[in-house]
């Protein structure tokens, strides 16, 4: 514990994908604080040159986000005494994109909104509450929230440069 009575940790996921297919990617993903790791893949339909043999990334995107709110409502209703019969959440993850002739095309959000619905004998303010724990223990809402920078290298010649 700190001086001021808080624990603190990292979590740290560690991913390496390869391409397999015409669209394909196998991915890797490890969790060592956990010493977890899990093997995904993600495809494209034929509108994007795949063989749809897997989950786009946009589907695993939106899962991860509404498994982790999710996750962190049941969570934090143990810790909060909060029973919970079932929790069903809906996902709208929208973004826009725009292209200029055969150039590559550009995204940009729109807006993501997550509708809850928490079956439960718990109060308003109870589930308010608890919804705000969740949305602040979801480490992927913190993230989009925040608009974090992501970093990019390239390997050029055997060495790692910043792209």
């Amino acid at each position: 514990m700190s001086e001021t009575g808080k624990k603190r940790f990292d979590v740290v996921f560690e991913g390496t994908g390869r391409s397999s297919g015409k669209m394909r990617n196998d991915i890797s993903v490890e969790w060592p604080m956990m010493k977890e790791s899990f093997e995904l893949a993600t495809d494209e339909g034929p509108f994007h040159g795949g063989d749809g043999t897997a989950p786009p990334p946009l589907a695993l995107f939106t899962a991860a986000l509404t498994g982790c709110l999710m996750t962190q409502i049941r969570a934090f209703a143990k810790r909060l005494r909060i029973e919970l019969v079932s929790v069903e959440v809906h996902a709208k993850l929208h973004w826009k994109g725009e292209q200029e002739g055969s150039e590559p095309y550009v995204t940009a959000p729109v807006g993501f909104d997550l509708d809850v619905d928490i079956d439960s004998p718990a109060s308003e303010a109870e589930l308010k509450t608890l919804l705000n724990h969740a949305k602040k223990g979801c480490f992927i809402e913190q993230t989009l929230a925040q608009g974090l920078a992501v970093g990019h290298r390239l390997k050029i010649d055997g060495e790692w440069k910043e792209a």
